[in-house]
Order: structure tokens, then sequence, then C-alpha cells
């Protein structure tokens, strides 16, 4: 019997029949991750009524308050909740188990990530945590860690499980097949479980020096022992399928196509779907020439043997930091009267890519379109990219005069200066000498926070941003790098005119999508943005802009919730699901990070977020009075 199964069937029937207690048991609470609940105490008629039930102050603010070198950046971790317990992960490295009802911790674990330094790319940050049960004596929260260990700890009391690896944990630098450096490899997304394993990614240095680095190889370990049960190459060995888009045998060296974020699974089929990243390095790939397969890849594997199903690759030979961004979203829909099982990835550049999750094949056509090619010595670009006919893009793509902010004459003709010492082109237009400004940027688009699936209507809403970056390479020192081109440093964001953004908003929004259909249902920007910058100025009132940070949805039955922080108010939004109108808006105590999640316990719906940074990381609870 898959128990995991069992356990996730019971909780979407109690939240089918909104009952008093209803769990959320995978950072997307299903693992689908539709962060979807059917919940509907708080709808529009109440939901302005909303006020903080309880508050959980992280145990890293006393860490960070004593060494301000283990300073996070932000508290992004999404919390699970099984039974009357939530199990959170935090930034530095911390386990808790937290009363549903009123925040109080019941137990603490300390992995003591920081005893090993600052991890990796962003530092000190965290997602969350996995849950698996046998339905019987065991129930084990798994915990990955910035310094590349999978922790196994009891549910019940924190204390790490006899027998799991070596005292409770498993060294992921290990069984990689080439050395890896813990400096460079870490895990910062909650593992998923499924087929009674628990699948693991990791998160590899974006900035090498080196074009030998960590591969990104996906693994399975058995949830008792800790020993793996198989790895799936995203850089395929030696006469592998894949290893021939590899040119003169890069596969050897070449690391990262790494799943950084989420990942998603069909319990009843048995497989997960693994959104991959970009190889090394993410500019310049003049050493792995060819299409590098599976990297920047949607890649379907059977959770039971590792070995792959289908696969489909979003980006030819990555040069623009287009890591698929967020674990995909598993829904079943109806298009021209038939019946679907269905997989939607989201991306930075601001497509969705819809594929049938059993076949591979595609819901609507994709099309291999021509685009611009590298004049950067000894790179050579894919002369193609994958674009979708349906759906439309849910962000601004490519640049051009008609992005460019036009709030007055003076303003468009300063961008235009500004823009015209970059090379400019349509999406895809590769990194050069002079500047590339790419738009959507490394931000996206959508990021790691993702999008929602309403099962009754069969919408998709995805939260995005837009800003463009400037990508300029240079030659590489070799006495500091093997890479005969690296990205300068000293261009990197751009800034507009007169401190505003460069292009014109939105900068931030939801887009509702029918994927019965493939239309745009509607569009709204998500917060002000700029736009009180912009009247001090003297000019007309533009109305909202869009925020810096668009964050993570949630969904219910009667709402969608959405994040937002643009450096002058930190919101819970509120929207109407059918036209995406602002029902009410909920100021949060700090910066939110983390997607919230919802539940209900003792019959009172509950939504929780992670907020806050530095010395004051905290969970929110918002409530009814």
């Amino acid at each position: 019997m898959n128990y995991r199964l069992v356990i996730l069937f019971s909780s979407l029937l109690a939240a089918t029949a909104n009952a008093g207690n209803t769990d959320w048991p995978t950072y997307g609470n299903d693992a689908g991750s539709s962060k979807y609940a059917a919940l509907e105490q708080i709808n529009s008629g109440n939901v302005a009524d909303l006020r903080v039930a309880w508050q959980w102050q992280s145990p890293d603010n006393a860490l960070v308050k004593a060494d301000l070198k283990k300073t996070p950046w932000g508290f992004k971790s999404t919390p699970l909740k099984i039974g009357n317990l939530l199990y959170i992960s935090t930034s530095l490295g911390q386990v808790a188990a937290i009363n549903a009802t009123n925040g109080q911790t019941v137990w603490l674990f300390d992995t003591r990530t920081y005893d090993d330094g600052r991890p990796t790319n962003l530092g000190y940050n965290h997602r969350g945590v996995a849950y698996w049960s046998n339905g019987k004596d065991k129930s084990i929260i798994f915990m990955p860690t910035n310094n590349a260990y999978l922790w196994a700890l009891d549910a019940k009391t924190g204390k790490p499980v006899d027998g799991f690896g070596d005292s409770g944990r498993v060294d992921l630098t290990l069984g990689l097949g080439r050395p890896v450096n813990r400096k460079l490899y870490s895990v910062i997304s909650a593992p998923t479980v499924v087929a009674d394993v628990v699948v693991v990614g990791s998160s590899i240095l974006d900035g090498p020096e080196n074009k030998t680095m960590p591969p990104g190889h996906v693994r399975a370990f058995d949830p008792l022992t800790g020993e793996q049960v198989w790895m799936f190459h995203t850089i395929p060995q030696g006469k592998e399928f894949g290893a021939d888009t590899w040119e003169d045998e890069s596969w050897r060296y070449t690391g990262n196509a790494n799943v950084w974020t989420g990942m998603s699974a069909d319990q009843n089929l048995g497989y997960i779907y693994l959104p991959t990243g970009t190889p090394t390095n993410d500019w310049y790939g003049g050493h792995r020439l060819g299409d590098n397969l599976f990297a920047e890849s949607l890649v379907c594997v059977d959770a039971r043997t590792g070995k792959r199903v289908w696969h489909f690759q979003m980006v030819h030979h990555g040069l623009w930091d287009y890591d698929l961004p967020a674990a995909p979203t598993l829904m079943d829909i109806e298009v021209a009267g038939k019946s679907i099982q269905a997989v939607a990835q989201v991306t930075k550049q601001g497509f969705v890519f819809v594929f049938d999750r059993v076949t591979g094949d595609p819901v609507w056509p994709i099309i291999e379109t021509p685009v611009p090619q590298s004049s950067v010595p000894g790179e050579r670009a894919s002369p193609t990219q994958p674009i979708p006919s349906k759906p439309a893009p849910f962000e601004s793509q490519g640049m051009n005069e008609q992005q460019l902010i036009d709030f007055s004459p003076e303003l468009f003709a300063e961008a235009k200066k500004i823009m015209a010492q970059f090379q400019t082109g349509p999406l895809y237009t590769p990194p050069s000498l002079q500047g590339t400004l790419n738009l959507p940027g490394w931000g996206g688009g959508a990021n790691w926070t993702g999008a929602a699936f309403d099962p009754a209507t069969q919408v998709l809403f995805v939260p995005s941003q837009a800003s463009p970056i400037a990508v300029k390479l240079t030659k590489g020192n070799p006495d500091k790098t093997d890479f005969r081109y690296v990205r300068s440093r000293s261009v990197n964001s751009v800034r507009g005119p007169q401190g505003l953004p460069l292009i014109k908003p939105p900068y931030a929004r939801v887009t509702a999508i029918d994927m019965g259909t493939g239309d745009h249902k509607w569009m709204t920007i998500n917060g002000d943005g700029p736009r009180q910058k912009v009247i001090d100025m003297g000019l007309p009132d533009p109305g909202p802009l869009g925020a810096s940070w668009s964050g993570g949805p949630v969904l219910t039955k009667s709402l969608l919730f959405v994040t937002q922080a643009d450096g002058q108010r930190n919101v819970l939004r509120a929207f109407d699901k059918s036209d995406g109108q602002i029902v009410a808006e909920i100021d949060l105590p700090a910066r939110p990070w983390g997607t919230p999640m919802t539940y209900s316990q003792n019959g009172k719906q509950y939504i929780v977020v992670a907020i806050g940074q530095a010395q004051d990381a905290r969970l929110v609870a918002l409530a009814l009075p």
C-alpha cells in the first residue's frame, strides 16, 4: 500500500468537506504543487477582518544577534501542517514543530548548518522540509541543508532517526561520481516524497571560476536507511541518451543542470517531474557546445527506478540563466472535449509549457523558432528555441523602444539613451561583449514561488515580475579562470531615468489562464511600485505600477492570495478569482518572503506566511477574530 497516497487522499477529503481540521502535507499542499485548499471560512465577505492570530519568532534571530556574519537574506520557508503541528525549516538550518493553534514551539532541532560557514549563492537561505509516514509507527521530517546533508528527524520528537545514514544524516557531497566541494554545493528547497523514496535536488554555485563543477544529478534515498536508491544524470554520462548533445565530451567536466527549486510528483503514476537549471556557466557556453540535455528541461522520471520516461528541453544551450524556476503544476484538464492528465511549467521567460504528463506530448503545439545568434568568439548559440503557441506569454519579452518607460517625453528620451549603450533584440538575444539587455531578466517572469491551480475552474494563476538585466561578457583572466569569457560584474541591474525603472509597467502582475483553452482570462497589477515617485515628479497619477517583489500565491475555494512588498507596504492581497479585482489588502508586520499556506484547525482557518529577515524572522498566522 502507498501510505503517502492514503495520507494525501485523506487530507483532500477532509478539505473538500470543509472539516474542522485540514492539513498542508507538502510544500505545495499536494504532490502536484497546486497550492490549492478547498477552504472558504475566509471569504470575500470577511477577508478584510483578518487579524494576526499568533506569531512565531525564528530561533535564528538569537544566532544572528550574536554573530552578524550569520545574517540570512530573508525567511523564505513554507511550513507543512500535519495533524496539530506545523513543521518549518529556518534560514540557518534549524527545524521546528509548532502548535498549529497558538504558534508555540513543540520541539526544535539545530542541524548547525552554519558551522560550515556561508553557503553558496544566496547564502543562508532555505524553503522547506518534507514529511513521510509508513502509516504505522514511523513519521519522519526530512531536512536537506545548506551544507549538503540530508537529515531524518522523528516527527514526534525532533530527534535524529536511528539507522538513517550516519547518526540521522546522509552526506550529499558523496556518490555523485566526482569529488564535490561542500562550499559549492547546497540544498535550499524541500525534497519530494513519492513511491516511498525521498528525492533531493541541489543548489550549485552560479558564478563559478572554473568549468569543472559539481553535476546537478538528482537522487532518491530510502526513507528509513538513507541508502541511495537511484541517481538520474541530469548531465548524461558516457553513452547515455543525450550525452551526444555535449560536444567534445564536455559532459565529463561540466556541472550544474541542477534542480534547485521544488519538484512535483504523480503518486498514482509513480512519476516525478524535475525542472532543471542552466549548465556551468549561466552566460557563456563555448566550452560546452551543443544543446546540453537535460539542462533547462522538464524531465519525467519513474520514481521507482530513476529511469527517464520523457523530457522536453525548454532552452537549448542556455546562455540567459533561464533555469526552470518552480515546481511544475500537475492538473487534470479538458481541452477540446478531451480529458488530459497535464503538467504545466512556468518559466522565467514568461511562458507556460503544457504537456500530457503521461506521454510528454505538448497539449498545444510548441514551435522551434529562429533566434538571434551570438557574436562572442567561441560561442555557438542554438539556431532555434521552442516557443509555445499557447498560452500566450504572461510577461513582457525582448528589449526594444516599445518597452521603454514613457510617462513623459523626457523620460522616454533618457530611457532611449540608456538602452543605446547595449545590444537589444527579441527574447533569446545572447550575451555580448558590448553588453546585452535581457527582458525578462534572471529573476523572471515567474520564479521559485510558482503558480497556483484551481481544479474546479481549470484556471492557473501566475504571479510574475518584470525587470531587465544587462549581461556583458569580458575576457577571462587565465590566472583566475579557465573560461574564455566571463560575465563582467560591473554591469548587472539597469537603472532607468531619474531612478525609475527602464521599462514601462507593470512591474509585477498576476495572470489568470484558462487551462482548458490556453487563453488568458485576466491580468491584474500587483502593488503600487514607484507610483508615488512618479506623482512627486509632477506627472499625472499613473495608477498601480506593480511592486518590486511579487511573491507567492495560495488559492482557496473563495479567494486567491498573493504576497507583495515594494519598500513601502508589506501586504497579503486577496483577489477575486473570477476577474482579478482586489477584495482586500492585509498589512503584514514585516516583509513577506515565503510562499503562504493555509489550513483549518479546530474549525478555524489560518493563513501562514514567513516574513522578515536578519534578527526579525518570524511566521505570522492570520485568522478571523
